[in-house]
């Protein structure tokens, strides 16, 4: 059985119970529920500092840990697209009340009071769910006991109504591999962010978002919405004439030419994979 490693717990010396009689691993393991307790917390692919960054948790998504090792590093699959990888054990705790609303500015802040006066104790992306316990004056205050203007919320069941709109809001912003928040976000890290903010589901990397979302279509006939894929890329198509997606040519979220892109992109080896439309 083929079964992809970036949304696989195992590893040979360790698996997820679940996954008995799929894989070989010296030991299976219940995993753990735990939920992620900072603004954006990284995923790596090994467990030390400078490692690889796969992708990020945003607050609270829980996670299923398997491991924790002695240097403060905890081993787990995100609930939210399965992605399996490290994260600071520091960052995560067993898991508060579900969440009510979700982070709806492209990042705000969390205070220890009803004053934005006083410093931050954290910053939330777009997308980071909180568990909301009451409102006072213009802030909904969080289980933990946090701040959070309430302007910049919404209801956890709320939908943005156009992920093109999302995925421009971030324009300039820097390009971060493995990214997924105004701080830096990836191409794939760009879309899956602004497909979540309009309650689509949407997988991690660009090779699953291109088997998993959508159906056929063309660049000749290309619409707002229609997602461009490349080995390894991918962009939002604005309509027949542009395009949006975060890229290291420019190292930032960029919109330009769906021509001028096509060329230079052409120009390295890399042609157009497939064109998919989501509606």
């Amino acid at each position: 059985m083929n079964l992809d490693p970036r949304v696989t717990p195992a590893r040979p010396d360790l698996a997820a119970a679940h996954l008995r009689g799929k894989v070989k691993a010296q030991q299976l393991v219940e995993g753990t529920a735990q939920e992620v307790i900072a603004g954006i917390a990284p995923l790596r692919s090994e467990p030390r500092p400078d490692a690889p960054l796969l992708t990020e948790a945003l607050f609270g998504e829980r996670v299923t840990i398997y491991e924790t090792d002695e240097e403060g590093w905890a081993w787990g699959q995100l609930k939210s697209d399965g992605y399996v990888g490290w994260l600071p054990a520091a960052m995560l705790l067993a898991p508060g009340p579900p969440p009510t609303h979700k982070v709806a500015a492209l990042r705000t802040f969390v205070f220890p009071g009803p004053s934005i006066k006083l410093p931050p104790i954290d910053a939330l992306p777009l997308g980071a769910q909180i568990a909301v316990s009451r409102q006072q004056e213009s802030f909904a205050v969080t289980a933990s006991g946090g701040f959070v203007p309430a302007q910049h919320l919404a209801p956890l069941a709320a939908s943005e109504p156009d992920f093109v709109a999302v995925a421009e809001r971030f324009l300039g912003v820097p390009y971060l591999w493995g990214g997924k928040s105004s701080l830096g976000l990836d191409c794939s890290g760009l879309v899956q962010v602004a497909l979540t903010a309009c309650g689509i589901t949407c997988t991690r990397d660009s090779d699953m978002q291109e088997s998993a979302l959508g159906k056929p279509a063309s660049l000749a006939g290309l619409q707002s919405g229609d997602l461009i894929f490349w080995k390894g890329h991918v962009a939002i198509a604005r309509g027949r004439n542009s395009m949006i997606h975060a890229n290291a040519f420019h190292m930032a979220v960029a919109i330009e030419p769906v021509a001028e892109a096509l060329g230079r992109i052409g120009a390295t080896g890399s042609q157009v994979t497939s064109v998919r439309r989501l509606k």
